[in-house]
């Protein structure tokens, strides 16, 4: 399994709960890679009780941007 892929595929669907103008998402994701995110500077620390997590500014972009490539409709 490559580890980037899922991790990519995993900050695309992000994209698909975030609210607050962009600002957090909902963190219902596999541990590991949300950890991942995490320490990669994607997201803020998602172990706690709180819901959701923080994009960064560079993690909402990137979140974006796989979403497109990875399910956006060509027109």
């Amino acid at each position: 399994m490559d580890i980037d892929k899922v991790d990519e595929a995993v900050l695309a669907l992000l994209y698909l709960g975030a609210h607050n103008d962009g600002a957090r998402t909902w963190k219902s994701f596999d541990w590991d890679a949300m950890e991942r995110l995490h320490e990669k500077g994607l997201i803020s620390n998602p172990v706690g009780k709180a819901k959701s997590v923080a994009f960064s500014e560079e993690g909402f972009e990137r979140s974006k941007e796989a979403f497109n490539r990875l399910f956006g409709v060509d027109d």
